[in-house]
């Protein structure tokens, strides 16, 4: 076969196409303006997936591929087929067979997946806007740390771009939705526990910069990550607690007649043991136990309002999220 009547499709990571060019440069498979809508083409597809043919780079939008088989049976490789920088814009795949198949870099925009089997699928800078994912099989799905439209959303940030990032964060919620409500059908709650913090994020990032809006969300995330992460409570509690003791030692407390505070003319022993001291009236605030051997003084008294209050209302809140996150 002479260099002309090869495909030129070249594949940006991979071999290289080796199918006949149909006439306009490119081969049935990789021709972008070739319509494939209405041809029956799953039975081919998987021909050319058996064959070991390169399946870099697609261009399938439309097609019908409802429940069409690219299991790469006797795989021992760490994926299955490669269709990286492949197009299924629009196309019908639902009850497809994709298990552990790799399709990075490339489109499954509003693409028809519902019912099929997408576990252990790579799909890393992949479009998965409006996706439709309910009752496909997701667990152990690869989708990076970052959606590509999230990267683009922080790429234009950095070029002062705020309507695209904004526009490019809004997708990003909407694609995490979908990923969150396919985990929740499947019953895969602490996945969709991870998609809703991030589907959070994504709507935070929305708001204009030291808004109260973004601020209260921001706090609300470094608090308990949105309900989903119980160890935040317990980091701002300890965080809270060695700071409130720090103001107690600072201000003062009271032990019967005797003032305990930081004393730059007491030596080490003695100021170790007083902040000991107050360390440990602070624990006693924050839980709201109320001993009475301690007493705050001056300053202090507001600190321990504070704290009690906020304390009292941490730890419930604790209750809520470990016993959420325990009983999915």
């Amino acid at each position: 076969m002479s260099e002309r009547e090869k495909c030129k499709y070249q594949s940006p990571a991979g071999p290289n196409c080796q199918e006949v060019d149909l006439g306009a440069g490119y081969c049935f498979w990789h021709d972008p303006n070739f319509d494939k809508q209405g041809l029956d083409v799953k039975e081919k597809l998987e021909k050319l997936a058996e064959s070991g043919a390169s399946l870099h780079g697609l261009k399938l939008k439309r097609v019908n591929l409802e429940n069409v088989n690219l299991v790469k049976r006797g795989c021992t490789d760490a994926y299955g087929y490669d269709l990286s920088y492949s197009d299924f814009y629009r196309a019908n795949m639902r009850g497809a067979h994709l298990f552990n198949m790799k399709l990075e870099n490339g489109s499954l925009m509003k693409a028809d997946l519902r019912d099929a089997n997408l576990h252990c699928c790579k799909l890393k800078n992949t479009n998965l806007l409006g996706t439709k994912l309910i009752g496909s099989k997701i667990d152990n799905l690869e989708i990076g740390d970052e959606l590509l439209q999230e990267a683009v959303a922080k790429q234009a940030l950095k070029d002062r771009d705020i309507e695209k990032a904004v526009d490019h964060f809004e997708q990003s919620e909407e694609i995490y939705r979908d990923l969150r409500r396919a985990a929740e059908h499947q019953g895969l709650f602490s996945l969709g526990g991870k998609y809703i913090h991030k589907e959070l994020t994504m709507r935070r990032y929305q708001y204009p910069h030291y808004t109260s809006k973004r601020l209260f969300s921001k706090f609300v995330d470094l608090f308990c990550g949105y309900g989903e992460q119980p160890l935040n409570v317990i980091k701002f509690s300890l965080s809270l607690i060695f700071i409130c003791a720090c103001l107690y030692f600072l201000f003062g407390i009271k032990y019967g007649d005797t003032i305990i505070q930081l004393d730059i003319n007491s030596n080490f022993i003695t100021n170790v043991s007083d902040f000991f001291s107050a360390l440990y009236f602070s624990v006693v605030t924050f839980t709201t136990l109320g001993y009475g051997d301690l007493t705050p003084v001056g300053p202090s008294r507001i600190i321990a309002a504070v704290e009690a209050f906020t304390g009292s209302f941490t730890l419930a809140l604790f209750v809520v999220v470990f016993v959420k996150k325990m009983t999915r």
